[in-house]
């Protein structure tokens, strides 16, 4: 049983994994993602790539949302903005991919702090309005601009290619996606060891006595909409290469609201509630799924019920896990190792 946290040095106050414990775990994890191309057929590569993707863009609204508490709905916009900016670059530029990836995370994060501007003035639900109003916006240039983004047909996107190697299927863009998830919640979870994540959280906790600290308001509320909508943008530009065709009804309102209940069910401000409430939410309409196939015999329109069937259940999960769990999945997980952290004594 542990009962103490003592360390001794700095470093070992700073460490992500300070016990052997959770670098066995952490190895042991890597194996497993390691081998699982080996064992899985493409139905799983797929759903595993999905939930990457989902993790980089969880992440990036858990920096704003969760650590931040400024609430945004816009967040499947900019992945809008990074899918279309990096399916261009690859289209009428031939850019490199992860080039590509990283001029759309870019030209993200600029659309991000454009519309993070009123944070400084207004928040909660009229933040909320301000950034819906901005999806809007942004859902219409997609929609019309046609000459850039193909209008409601879209862009065909090429496969992607690094030194030469095609990566068109999910076999192949496993290898590129699950590192950049990675290497992204890991960059997460040591911006909150930084100044600037500190900040974030001061925010968030209380914004009038963060500036009276010290801490520009305006400055830093940009910098955690631009560094979100940067995760987003990334998400977008793999999104646009893992489908191979993007559309403005790829980023819908709906995935925004899907975004949003992936970091409340996970544990907002929490890196780990990302990665579980990404991974959840991903699965539920996978489960949803397998629940209308097997109802088909019985009802037959039951295909065309399923997308509003999904919006009333993300709209269930949030509500229940704010009721039942606030602290989300994460919480769950904390309190499961508690347990055999304290076994066999009670808490």
């Amino acid at each position: 049983m542990r009962i103490g946290a003592l360390k001794t040095s700095y470093a070992a106050d700073h460490a992500l994994f300070d016990t052997p414990v959770q670098r066995a775990w952490l190895g042991l994890g890597a194996a497993l993602l390691l081998a699982f191309p080996f064992v899985a057929d493409d139905y799983w590569l797929y759903l595993a790539c999905l939930v990457a993707i989902h993790v980089i863009a969880t992440t990036g609204l858990n920096i704003l949302t969760g650590f931040t508490g400024l609430v945004s709905l816009g967040h499947a916009a900019f992945m809008g903005v990074g899918a279309y900016t990096a399916a261009l670059m690859e289209i009428r530029l031939g850019a490199p991919f992860l080039l590509n990836l990283l001029g759309g995370g870019l030209m993200a994060a600029g659309v991000g702090v454009l519309v993070g501007l009123p944070s400084l003035r207004v928040k909660g639900l009229y933040l909320a309005i301000a950034t819906i109003a901005a999806s809007f916006i942004l859902h219409f240039v997609f929609q019309n601009w046609s000459t850039v983004t193909g209008g409601i047909a879209g862009l065909s996107v090429p496969p992607a290619r690094i030194l030469g190697i095609e990566l068109a299927r999910p076999a192949a863009l496993y290898w590129v996606i699950l590192p950049l998830a990675g290497l992204s919640v890991l960059a997460a979870a040591n911006l909150f060891r930084t100044r600037i994540g500190r900040a974030f959280i001061a925010i968030r906790d209380r914004d009038i006595s963060a500036e009276i600290l010290g801490i520009p308001l305006l400055r830093y509320k940009l910098m955690s909409f631009g560094l979100s909508a940067f995760y987003a943008g990334l998400a977008g530009g793999l999104f646009a290469y893992f489908f191979r065709s993007i559309t403005p009804e790829s980023f819908p309102l709906v995935y925004s609201i899907f975004f949003l209940a992936a970091v409340i069910v996970g544990g907002m401000g929490t890196i780990l509630g990302g990665i579980l409430g990404a991974a959840f939410m991903t699965m539920v309409p996978e489960v949803l799924k397998l629940g209308v196939g097997l109802a088909s015999p019985w009802l037959p329109n039951a295909v065309a019920i399923l997308s509003p069937v999904r919006t009333v259940v993300f709209g269930l999960l949030i509500i229940g896990f704010l009721i039942f769990e606030p602290h989300g999945l994460a919480e769950i997980w904390r309190r499961i190792r508690r347990f055999f952290h304290l076994w066999p004594f009670r808490t």
